[in-house]
């Protein structure tokens, strides 16, 4: 193990591993954008189940299932359903709820559907997120603003080597380029308007998220549980990529853990890494899976197709674990088998919220 590795393993072991504090969340406006999408889904469960006061704005679920719908969370939040990239639903949602706190997560998140609509993914997530900031301009009630970007945002250099948060932004694919361009407009409203109104801006950048309850278009677990179950072979594109893999809970533990702390520590109003220490590359993540499954045949191709991917990929998440305590709770492994535990019984006819919720109670009942 590698002096760095080793010494980020005794951090593990000594530092107090926060997790978010409900008496924090109860009763606390908040507005969550993207909670029709997967990660958005998970983060509304886990508020309402704090006790927030939610309001949210998304477009309407788009795949079938959507774990959205399955969670039946529709009833315990204001849900208004609506494009980002329209200003003046977007003001009339934040005018109307008057938030305390906002959690950023609406976006075009997938990387070959960039290639496909670039001047959607541009406007989705560079407009969508000026959208936002405009909108809560002077808005008295707003006091914390946490945007979610990506892992992807850095100039993909081709390296091992981990990316600190003050490495160089880029983007080789529209997705990647945007989330950076993205990160340009919060830092430009955050400088020039909402310092001064009082308005702590955050960003995270969290990616390579797996879990239960993702139907949309090349994820890979979901696409490897469905090839299984019909009993195809899974095809796999790019094996030797590289990755910072983690379970759902991890990063959405780290913003609602970050907002906390930003909250009474307006200094904390940057840029923050969330991932493992470590990462992985797609063939290791399918072979656990398959392990965890039973069976399943993989056809790994021996040459790259398609458009052009970024190899390798790791995030240094030291600034997260110093400053704000917060590690990795499952491995990889565990995070691969309690994804493929939760499609498994998904489709043996178990509940989704259930299942949800139980993998969330799992996961806070953990020592730190």
């Amino acid at each position: 193990m590698a002096i760095r590795e080793r010494a980020l393993a005794n951090l593990v072991n000594t530092m107090n591993n926060p997790l978010p504090d409900p008496s924090f969340w109860r009763g606390r406006r908040v507005l969550l954008t993207g909670h029709t999408g997967f990660k958005g889904a998970w983060m509304t469960l886990w508020l309402t189940r704090m006790g927030a006061e939610v309001s949210a704005l998304a477009l309407a679920p788009s795949s079938a299932p959507n774990l959205y719908n399955l969670l039946g969370a529709s009833s315990e939040l204001n849900s208004q359903f609506a494009d980002i990239r329209d200003f003046s639903a977007v003001k009339q949602v934040v005018d109307r709820y008057q938030p305390e706190i906002v959690i950023h997560l609406a976006a075009q998140a997938l990387v070959r559907a960039s290639y496909l609509d670039p001047l959607a993914t541009f406007a989705t997530n560079v407009m969508g997120t000026a959208n936002l900031l405009e909108a809560l301009r002077g808005v008295p009630s707003v006091k914390l603003a946490l945007l979610v970007t990506t892992d992807k945002v850095y100039r993909n250099r081709e390296q091992l080597a981990p990316y600190p948060e003050t490495a160089e932004l880029g983007g080789h694919d529209p997705y990647s380029a945007s989330k950076a361009a993205s990160e340009l407009v919060i830092a430009s409203y955050r400088a020039a308007f909402l310092t001064e109104q009082g308005v702590t801006i955050a960003v995270a950048r969290a990616g390579n998220v797996i879990g239960g309850g993702d139907w949309s278009e090349d994820r890979l677990l979901p696409d490897a549980i469905c090839a299984w179950q019909r009993g195809d072979v899974l095809q796999i594109r790019r094996p030797d990529a590289v990755r910072p893999w983690q379970h759902v809970l991890e990063p959405l533990s780290a913003y609602l853990c970050l907002a906390e702390h930003a909250y009474a520590h307006p200094e904390a109003g940057t840029a923050w890494n969330f991932g493992p220490t470590d990462a992985a590359s797609v063939r290791e993540v399918v072979q656990l899976a398959r392990a965890g499954f039973g069976r399943g045949e993989i056809d790994f191709a021996s040459e790259i197709i398609g458009p052009h991917e970024a190899g390798l990929l790791a995030l240094d998440v030291t600034q997260a674990q110093h400053e704000l305590g917060i590690v990795s709770r499952w491995d990889l492994k565990t995070s691969v088998l309690r994804s493929v535990e939760w499609y498994r019984d998904y489709y043996n006819g178990e509940d989704a919220r259930q299942l949800c919720l139980r993998d969330i109670e799992t996961y806070l009942s953990l020592d730190s």
